[in-house]
């Protein structure tokens, strides 16, 4: 059985036991949370939702909290001496989903 999540302005397709990265959640680590848009639960039978299946949730555990790799934002105007280097760091959480209830 698997779902669609959305969380943090993204969707992830999920299994039980699959361990994922999404968008920090604030949530310290061994919490459960539990995802309540879930566009699409599949299986033997497919539902689909307009725009999230009825009753479906996902619940999960927060394993930890952490920071991706760096990104290096470089911008530059050729012929007038400017750039500019920048560096980003995004937050998220990992969580490992538990149940998967439709």
């Amino acid at each position: 059985m698997y779902a669609i999540i959305a969380t943090g302005g993204k969707q992830y397709k999920v299994s039980e036991g699959d361990v994922i990265k999404v968008e920090k959640l604030g949530a310290a680590a061994g919490e459960e949370v539990v995802f309540d848009q879930v566009l699409v639960v599949g299986g033997e039978q497919t539902k689909v939702g307009s725009p999230v299946v009825e009753g479906a949730s996902v619940k999960a555990t927060v394993v930890a909290e952490g920071r991706a790799r760096k990104v290096i934002v470089y911008k530059y105007k050729p012929k007038t001496g400017y750039h500019k280097k920048n560096g980003h760091r995004q937050y998220f959480t990992q969580v490992k989903i538990d149940q998967i209830i439709a």
